[in-house]
């Protein structure tokens, strides 16, 4: 269908409609009749006929109103019936897989005339291809699922399988020997943790919190105890199901009754008499995925103390969903095993050995929490950046008010500060073995999600005070403001508390401390 053709007009003829049976406005250079909108409008007809809208350039009040997309809606791009003589529109809403033009709203290895020593050039190919596979295929898909409330769109898995997102997920590593990564972007053997740090951040720029956790990362933190502990029957049988999107598998470690305190568990698993299956029994809480998936990787108190153990759903299985402050496309579910027998070879690592098998998983969940957790905090920033130019206060923008820039310092403070601490680790991570990490990046990972997830907590309120109403209200210019307030804590909690995360940086700092060291 073409394009209906606009006219041209000057604003005096525009001024001219400014009844209430022949109503026009100009918002940015474009003129929009909204003669029979005006009835249909949530804020009432009286609004649009004030003196100060009815004929008038209407934009600031627009936009201090609504944000961009609300206009570029087809319901509303319908009433435009002509432009400005002389004049073009400056305003445009996010170009997909585009880079933000505004200051801080992209890492510093991102932003125009900046440089890193830890990013290549093929990380900065990655990263494009990624923003618009994000902005052009996830972004739809989580909107519509946060809204909803289901899981990610099976389709949605399916085209990430075929670019192999949900084997970088994991990590570098054997797993990616022989596949082709985002279309042979990268080979196999030169995907490192900044890669992955990319795909993370990306995958956090929606803004959609319980859609980020519903996108398989419950598989992030459940596979790769099965990759690195599983015996290699589990693995050929385990491993493809999950990178190919069709079954996907959660960690199953906390309870009711032990978050994390792992010793205090009490789902237990026993043998039977012949030695060939566990028997396990107990429950399980706050299990990301676990709603919708079809691997288990439990946490067991065993005769030897703490087993791992891979559980397919099955008989004894019971999933319950469970609210909690986002949505359900997370997947969030009490799960009960009621005498499930399961074969002796799903044990992962050694029986009774399981506090390691947790233990060398831990660095990278939380790292990969804290590479989310900073990324959320910049897409704040920028919704706070962009606000304060555009709302007017007091008869000034609002950025002029000296306790509104003392706000903004302190957020832009927060999340460089993370950034920065986070590429550092990033870079050790590349540079140490597995061994290495787990004995000296345990301690300064855990210091760095207490900081990431107690800076993103203070972000968050001073962009709901920033905000004011608009930032505790679901939907309108501070939906994201208040879906980040509302869910923020999540990263607080999952993959250790914040005081117990810096309580062992500390403690492994102190252990570190030579005996002959002395004021």
């Amino acid at each position: 269908m073409a394009s209906k053709e606009l006219k041209v007009f000057t604003r005096d003829e525009v001024a001219k409609h400014n009844k209430d049976s022949d109503l026009w406005i100009i918002v940015d250079a474009k003129v929009y009749d909204i003669s029979r909108f005006k009835n249909l409008h949530p804020g009432g007809a009286s609004v649009l006929l004030d003196e100060e809208i009815a004929g008038q350039d209407a934009t600031e009040a627009f936009y201090g109103l609504h944000r961009h997309e609300v206009i570029e809606k087809p319901q509303f791009a319908r009433l435009q019936i002509g432009v400005i003589q002389g004049e073009k529109s400056v305003i445009h809403g996010r170009i997909l897989g585009e880079l933000s033009k505004v200051p801080y709203a992209e890492p510093g290895w991102l932003s125009e005339g900046y440089h890193s020593p830890y990013f290549t050039e093929n990380h900065r190919k990655f990263q494009r291809a990624m923003r618009k596979f994000m902005d052009e295929v996830i972004t739809p898909d989580a909107i519509a699922r946060e809204e909803d409330g289901k899981p990610p769109s099976k389709s949605v898995l399916e085209v990430m399988a075929k670019l192999n997102i949900h084997a970088m997920r994991m990590g570098p590593g054997k797993h990616l020997k022989g596949r082709e990564l985002m279309g042979g972007l990268v080979k196999p053997e030169e995907f490192d943790y900044f890669h992955e740090l990319i795909i993370n951040q990306e995958f956090t720029r929606p803004g959609k919190r319980g859609y980020g956790d519903g996108l398989m990362s419950g598989s992030v933190i459940g596979l790769p105890p099965v990759l690195n502990f599983g015996n290699q029957a589990i693995k050929s049988r385990v491993v493809e199901d999950v990178l190919s999107g069709q079954r996907l598998i959660c960690l199953a470690i906390s309870e009711a009754f032990a978050g994390s305190d792992v010793a205090g568990l009490r789902t237990t698993a026993t043998k039977t008499e012949d030695g060939k299956h566990w028997i396990i029994n107990g429950t399980k809480k706050w299990i990301t995925n676990g709603t919708f998936a079809h691997y288990f990787t439990v946490g067991c108190k065993t005769e030897d103390g703490f087993t791992v153990i891979l559980v397919e759903r099955g008989e004894g299985v019971e999933t319950k969903p469970i609210k909690t402050s986002y949505s359900p496309t997370a997947g969030t579910a009490f799960v009960t095993f009621d005498n499930v027998k399961v074969p002796v070879e799903n044990t992962l690592g050694p029986e009774g050995g399981g506090i390691f098998v947790m233990l060398s998983n831990f660095n990278h969940e939380r790292w990969v929490m804290i590479c989310s957790s900073a990324r959320s905090q910049r897409l704040i920033l920028e919704e706070c950046l962009k606000w304060v130019t555009q709302r007017r206060a007091f008869g000034k923008p609002l950025h002029s008010l000296a306790v509104i820039r003392s706000k903004l310092a302190a957020m832009i403070s927060r999340v460089e500060s993370t950034q920065n601490w986070l590429e550092n680790i990033t870079y050790q991570m590349n540079n140490m073995s597995y061994k290495e990490q787990a004995a000296k990046l345990a301690g300064p990972i855990g210091l760095l999600k207490m900081h990431a997830t107690r800076t993103a907590q203070l972000t968050a309120t001073d962009a709901v005070q920033l905000f004011g109403g608009r930032g505790i209200t679901r939907t309108g210019m501070g939906e994201h403001i208040e879906h980040y307030h509302r869910t923020v804590p999540f990263d607080s909690i999952l993959g250790g508390a914040e005081d117990v995360l810096g309580d062992l940086g500390v403690r492994q700092a102190i252990r570190g401390i030579p005996k002959d060291a002395r004021l």
